[in-house]
């Protein structure tokens, strides 16, 4: 979120005209603290010098476990300095005046700051104060009367609310809308002083992209050699990137290998918040969570980049921007054993299935280049989901679209590339990303042997699945029940597209270190092998 409030203050604010101005506060706990994501997050803000950030530590020492003293006993606060924040303490967190001090002394100082606010959980409490019990169990009544009459608070009613404090917040509903009226004047003001700009800035935190925006979208003529799915994505990256400022992101310290580099930006640095590429560092969960901040901050559409095998590192943050319908883009290269020499270990066999799995989020595999513009167009457009973009190190055939189907079809999820054959189809061959130019060979073949063969394009189940029934119908009619998916990764799930009758050819373990070709003739991901298979169902 300091993040999106440093970049836009820095492109859209003018000299007297400071429209985004804000401090991002956040209240972490010992455990928030314990978790590596808030260190990945937390270095990097000190490295950016996001100052407009200010934490307040609810430094109480327990844990579900008990005391802290079982698992987290470094000096938090040097821990903090170490990543260049400036620290300070308040011995008694229940002094509001002590606390309001220590956030005007934070606000001075250019660095993010956190504040360690002693506290005791379960205030009050007769015997479960500064315990684990009060950490996660209700305190029940004798405790919470105990705690009243130990504050001289009334015991009844059981909710009471002092009429000086309704009043206090009754103020401060006041007081907000004083301070929101003054800001729409001030907006006003920049609006007549600088019209295109607040125009801009309107269109931006709604949400809306610009009219026409698709036309920026790339192109890609046919070519038999084509180019890797991941080299067309960082084309669209560039060729939208003018029409659409609000596209800001990054990668985990892969940028060469990703695409994601913005030709036309620069790097967001200090002193140089006004660029709109982010180096991330080797920081994948810190990446994930610091992507959905800026899409909930509103004003950016964010991205996050990676190879597709790391998205375990990210699954967390994934899934909160599925949970809570943040646009998020999540570029994920390097999709299968098709990235080669790097082995097992960095080739995603089980990650297509995992990623499906997750309710609300657009796994979207594009089988060349015109696909993957395509897909951007759904991850730009799809405002209230998260999208992964699963991309080839390799190079894919960019199909000649005179000859197939247009890749518009990405939009439905699934599509008819082409029937081949004279008859209606005996056989649908069905297949996402790098395998669809696979199938496509398999059923040239089979229709030269006299076969009608339908070959699929399968880019997104979600997408796929979105669509009515006649559409559904259309494209895997019931009666062909002779179907073969191929997708270099676990079956997991394919069954419900394949019907009773279908065959698999998928991964049934991991990898292998070795160039690409070796491993595509290991594991059976040849036309020969596509040809076996289809042929059996096909007797």
């Amino acid at each position: 979120m300091a993040i999106a409030e440093a970049h836009l203050a820095a492109e859209f604010n003018r000299p007297g005209h400071s429209i985004v101005d804000h401090y991002v506060y956040g209240i972490v706990t010992d455990g928030d603290l314990m978790e590596g994501v808030a260190s990945e997050a937390a270095s990097l803000a000190g490295h950016l010098k996001l100052g407009k950030i200010i934490y307040l530590y609810d430094n109480n020492h327990i844990s579900i476990d008990g005391s802290t003293d079982l698992s987290f006993t470094e000096d938090r606060l040097k821990r903090f300095e170490a990543y260049g924040w400036h620290v300070s303490s308040v011995e008694d967190g229940n002094d509001v005046e002590e606390i309001d001090r220590a956030i005007i002394a934070a606000k001075k100082d250019p660095r993010p700051s956190i504040i360690a606010c002693k506290t005791h959980i379960g205030f009050g409490l007769p015997t479960r104060q500064d315990t684990s019990k009060a950490h996660g169990e209700p305190p029940g009544d004798e405790e919470l009367n105990g705690a009243k009459k130990k504050l001289g608070w009334p015991e009844e009613p059981r909710f009471f609310v002092p009429e000086d404090v309704a009043e206090l917040f009754k103020a401060q509903m006041l007081a907000g809308e004083a301070k929101q009226k003054a800001w729409q004047d001030e907006f006003a003001a920049y609006a007549k002083a600088f019209p295109a700009e607040a125009k801009e800035f309107t269109r931006r935190i709604e949400g809306n992209l610009p009219e026409g925006w698709q036309s920026s979208l790339p192109v890609f003529p046919a070519d038999p050699k084509g180019i890797a799915t991941r080299v067309a994505s960082g084309q669209v990256i560039n060729g939208v990137a003018a029409t659409l400022p609000e596209l800001m992101g990054g990668s985990a310290d892969l940028t060469p290998s990703n695409n994601t580099w913005i030709k036309e930006s620069t790097g967001f640095q200090p002193g140089n918040e006004i660029g709109r590429y982010l180096h991330f560092g080797v920081r994948e969960h810190g990446m994930a969570a610091i992507v959905n901040g800026m899409a909930y901050h509103k004003g950016l559409i964010p991205f996050g980049a990676t190879f597709l095998v790391f998205t375990d590192y990210m699954r967390g943050a994934m899934r909160v921007s599925a949970l809570s319908h943040l646009q998020t883009i999540w570029v994920m290269t390097h999709d299968s054993i098709g990235l080669g020499e790097d082995g097992p270990t960095h080739q995603p066999v089980e990650h297509l299935a995992a990623l499906r799995a997750i309710p609300n989020l657009i796994v979207l595999r594009p089988a060349d280049a015109n696909e993957t513009s395509m897909a951007w167009r759904v991850a730009l457009e799809h405002k209230h989901n998260p999208s992964v973009l699963a991309l080839t190190r390799q190079a894919l055939p960019t199909m000649d679209r005179t000859e197939v189907a247009s890749a518009e079809g990405v939009l439905k999820g699934a599509y008819v590339l082409k029937d081949f054959g004279p008859k209606e189809p005996e056989m649908i061959l069905m297949a996402s990303g790098s395998e669809v130019a696979l199938i496509f060979e398999a059923a040239k073949a089979l229709a030269a042997e006299g076969h009608s063969i339908r070959v699929v394009s399968f880019p997104s189940w979600e997408l796929f699945e979105a669509t009515d029934a006649a559409y559904q119908e259309s494209v895997l009619p019931k009666k062909i029940t002779k179907r073969l998916v191929v997708e270099m990764g676990i079956s997991q799930g394919w069954e419900r597209w394949i019907g009773n009758e279908g065959k698999m050819l998928c991964m049934h373990g991991y990898g292998a270190s070795a160039p690409a070709k070796i491993l595509f003739e290991k594991f059976g991901f040849t036309v020969p092998a596509v040809l076996e298979v289809a042929r059996e169902l096909l007797k």
